[in-house]
């Protein structure tokens, strides 16, 4: 089956369409990767998306509107994908949306809303499309994040060591062989809202980390960062920019008068990849395969490097997932477990009380057609 994922992160930068061709063979699911391409949100677009994200206000109309706005720019995506990825012969549309709220209170996770109506991607495309992937998991007592973590444990299952997988996002997260699998707190959140606050809103990231590399670690204000609570809850836990967001950096800020830019920007990058090492030695793992935006900042990278000495750090690419793409890929992957009757959670992870069939579906323009369903979940996840 030809499916397509579509994937926009806490960054909201772009949308990611992957296609893969997927298999069900024995106790295997097989993936062959078809390419991805990415549409960046347009301009006017992102700037209300930005501006209706914690901690700013928004109204019901905006929301309709975003929910609307953000689905055209799915199915626009979804059909450029279809169209060269697929020769026009995708059968399966898998849409994560765009997250712009995650309810957690005192650790728990009430509810959650991503936006991007699969109507649109649907009418578009005339594929079915199953989207709304994370209540399920929620109503059934989970964090409804990390989603990937099933993708990730069937792909790195049989791996020597303690592999883990982590994906550097605006939100960092990770997934460890015994399930372990959550958020670890920002990616590149506080490093995008720094260069974003420090340029006037001229720059939207740190590009190639050049502002980290000219500036020092500010310990002070390092130290004051880490005290944030979040970092000392234990696992399965989530987080999102509902936490890290720009004024919770303004309010560390507090106190030390007008540091440099550069300097904040470097202290913030520590902080990543202090937050993300921290949580990789406490899941005793002996090599960390990595993927997401974050990994195309070298001063991160490099961090994250000298803090984790004696840790293999590599890219998904190495192991054949580009990692601009693991997670469209992850729910392409999803997308299709949930058209077979399959659960898409692991328990372990997300701390649900059960695994999971996710999502909602959208019929096609041909009705809604489901294949019968598998009558076994897959146990590792190949690649051709």
């Amino acid at each position: 089956m030809r499916v397509i994922g579509l994937m926009s992160g806490t960054s909201y930068d772009a949308i990611d369409a992957a296609a893969a061709e997927l298999d069900l063979v024995g106790d295997s699911l097989v993936l062959k990767p078809l390419g991805m391409v990415s549409e960046a949100y347009d301009a006017a677009l992102r700037e209300t998306l930005s501006a209706a994200l914690p901690p700013g206000a928004t109204t019901l109309g905006e929301v309709c509107r975003l929910d609307t706005r953000i689905g055209q720019a799915f199915a626009a995506a979804a059909l450029r994908a279809d169209r060269e990825l697929c020769e026009g012969r995708a059968e399966l549309v898998a849409s994560h949306g765009q997250t712009v709220y995650h309810w957690v209170a005192e650790g728990e996770v009430h509810g959650t809303l991503q936006l991007g109506q699969p109507a649109w991607i649907a009418e578009a495309t005339g594929l079915p499309v199953v989207a709304d992937f994370r209540p399920r998991d929620i109503a059934a007592g989970g964090q409804g994040a990390p989603l990937v973590s099933l993708v990730d444990l069937l792909w790195l299952r049989g791996r020597p060591g303690r592999p883990v997988a982590l994906n550097v996002g605006g939100i960092a997260n990770l997934t460890a062989p015994d399930g372990t699998a959550f958020d670890t707190g920002p990616g590149c959140a506080l490093i995008d809202a720094a260069a974003q606050g420090f340029s006037g809103g001229a720059l939207s990231y740190d590009t190639d980390g050049a502002l980290a590399t000219r500036g020092r670690v500010h310990g002070p204000l390092l130290d004051r960062l880490l005290q944030e609570p979040y970092y000392a809850l234990p696992a399965p836990k989530t987080t999102g920019k509902e936490l890290f967001h720009l004024g919770h950096l303004r309010d560390a800020l507090t106190g030390f008068g007008t540091l440099p830019a550069e300097d904040v920007v470097t202290t913030l990058t520590m902080l990543t990849a202090r937050t993300v090492a921290d949580a990789v030695r406490a899941v005793g793992a002996t090599e960390v395969i990595a993927s997401g935006g974050g990994t195309r900042n070298p001063v991160l990278m490099r961090m994250l490097g000298d803090l984790l000495p004696g840790v293999a750090l590599r890219a998904s690419d190495e192991l054949g997932l580009p990692s601009g793409a693991k997670e469209a890929y992850a729910f392409a992957v999803l997308g299709f477990l949930t058209l077979h009757g399959l659960p898409g959670t692991s328990p372990a992870s997300t701390g649900a009380r059960h695994p999971s069939v996710l999502g909602s579906v959208t019929p096609g323009r041909d009705g809604l057609r489901l294949p019968p369903p598998a009558r076994l979940p897959p146990t590792r996840l190949l690649l051709e």
